[in-house]
């Protein structure tokens, strides 16, 4: 083998290695494909599944971003169902205001309301950056603080009960579909697009790298810490409030306790992804493609009526458990039948 030979295959070991999250992914989506195409082919292979389930994974997938950015920088995300289910209720409480005896608003007011829920997100995910930026209070203690808040104001405002009667204008819009491509997949893919720019184009992204990666070396560097640190929280409070929105028309309906296992499969989504839980380290591809992963395994588990919708909860438990073990014997080269070292000599 020539000197050229072995510096291509370096490379290409080089660049297995770098984005082996990626190649696992595909690797596992493959072979579950294969398994529902022998297994359940004429239920899971169809047009119309797809086009639910691409319809249904945009209101988790957007807080699983938001979790993504804020676990890279070495913290967490748990007020992200609690920020989705008060952006849901307030946004329909102002359509019932603005709707009033009528079942239709027009569509300048379903942009209104979803620009009122990014100011939503952005107060929500705001405090929560304060709280970890200068309050310097752990992410996951203020985050899960701030869940139980959010969770409580709306039950206040609803009084423990759902709200439906809001104008059925809204939902239509957002059910809706654009040239057979689901609305609700054109505004993650957007968001997931503003996303990708922001990380990868931008210096925003190295920052959150080098901040996850140590945070005093970020500090020594002369980043901005603290404002790091709000900016990332607002995203995620933002996109949050965006899942809120798909939630609210996709259920019709808004409640204080709607999605209560989506806070579990945005970790188990974003830790599939090949984020680090220790922060400096994640790619949004591969958050993407976890994304997609989670809602195909769903999906297909739905299509096996002896697997009970209670399992579900212990099916992602487990399988998160799974994905950071294996993670933490590839990413230190452990193997569970090396044998250690002896590093005992008698005198």
């Amino acid at each position: 083998m020539n000197e050229r030979q072995t510096q291509a295959g370096l490379r290409i070991k080089s660049a297995y290695m770098r984005d082996r999250h990626l190649w696992r992914l595909i690797i596992i989506m493959l072979l579950w494909f294969i398994f529902m195409a022998v297994t359940r082919f004429s239920k899971f292979y169809t047009v119309v599944n797809f086009q639910t389930m691409f319809a249904q994974f945009p209101e988790f997938g957007l807080m699983s971003l938001g979790v993504m950015v804020c676990m890279i920088t070495g913290g967490i995300d748990l007020s992200t169902v609690g920020i989705a289910n008060v952006t849901a209720i307030s946004t329909a409480l102002l359509m019932q205001h603005i709707g009033g005896d009528s079942r239709h608003i027009s569509v300048f007011w379903v942009v209104v309301v979803f620009l009122l829920a990014i100011v939503v997100g952005m107060i929500a995910g705001g405090v929560n950056g304060m709280l970890v930026a200068k309050l310097h209070i752990p992410p996951i203690l203020a985050t899960l603080g701030m869940g139980e808040l959010f969770t409580g104001i709306g039950i206040v405002l609803t009084n423990g009960s759902a709200i439906s009667d809001f104008p059925t204008t809204y939902a239509f819009a957002v059910n809706n579909r654009v040239l057979g491509i689901p609305v609700q997949f054109l505004i993650f893919a957007a968001a997931a697009v503003i996303l990708s720019f922001m990380l990868i184009k931008t210096t925003y992204g190295k920052k959150l790298i080098l901040l996850g990666t140590s945070q005093n070396v970020a500090k020594y560097s002369g980043l901005k810490v603290d404002m790091i640190l709000i900016k990332t929280y607002l995203i995620s409070g933002v996109c949050s409030a965006l899942g809120g929105m798909i939630m609210l028309a996709n259920y019709n309906s808004a409640r204080a306790d709607y999605g209560s296992n989506y806070t579990l499969q945005c970790i188990l989504i974003v830790v599939l992804g090949g984020v680090s839980p220790n922060g400096g380290k994640g790619k949004i591809s591969g958050v993407l493609l976890a994304i997609f992963l989670v809602r195909a395994l769903e999906t297909g588990l739905n299509r096996f009526p002896q697997i009970s919708s209670y399992y579900v909860s212990l099916i992602w438990g487990a399988v998160l458990l799974l994905v950071m073990v294996l993670n933490y014997f590839t990413e230190n080269d452990i193997s569970l039948f090396k044998k250690k070292p002896n590093n005992f000599h008698a005198d």
